[in-house]
């Protein structure tokens, strides 16, 4: 990875807000509508939390630029010693640029050395980027509390176990209906 960020560090420039800005924000939503993850479902949503991070000074907003053009972007946000990767992409067209390499790169740099942080999460998911720039792994688990007894619960259980025996009968290839993907 080194090698690929002194080689392409200088084909792009790299700025970082603490503040929204709106020409970041029309640079993110175009990047993210050209990349590999498609067109974000509620920006009008993701937006207003970005506003609200930047007034209260936790917003860490990168673009990279390849001759004035925006390529790659990531939203951030640090608080509590810890920086959160919230959204990250690039410009498919111009994945041999490594722009989002390079604002990674970039983004580590500022929120270690500026912010003192002590951790940076990535969030949930396994993609292959995400191994490049970490150490360890830390799972994450989530407990569902159930009141069997209230009509609600029975039927969140029921639904639970209708799930599961969906699954190990397909050996989990297929999917409940009621599932919604999660994205990491």
């Amino acid at each position: 990875m080194r090698t690929t960020l002194k080689r392409k560090a200088k084909k792009v420039s790299v700025s970082i807000a603490t503040e929204f800005r709106s020409d970041d924000w029309d640079a993110y939503r175009a990047i993210y509508g050209r990349s590999w993850k498609g067109d974000e479902p509620d920006y009008a949503l993701l937006e207003a939390f970005a506003r609200a991070e930047g007034e209260a000074g936790r917003l860490r907003m990168g673009v990279a630029r390849h001759d004035g053009e925006p390529v790659a972007a990531q939203f951030w946000t640090v608080e509590g010693g810890t920086a959160y990767i919230h959204k990250l992409a690039y410009d498919a067209e111009h994945r041999h640029l490594s722009a989002g390499t390079t604002l990674s790169a970039a983004l580590f740099e500022y929120v270690i050395d500026r912010d003192r942080v002590e951790l940076i999460d990535f969030g949930t998911g396994s993609d292959g980027y995400k191994r490049d720039w970490m150490d360890k792994e830390r799972p994450r688990y989530a407990l569902t509390c159930i009141d069997w007894r209230q009509p609600r619960g029975a039927a969140l259980l029921a639904a639970k176990v209708v799930a599961k025996g969906v699954d190990v009968l397909t050996g989990g290839k297929v999917r409940p209906l009621a599932s919604r993907p999660r994205r990491g």
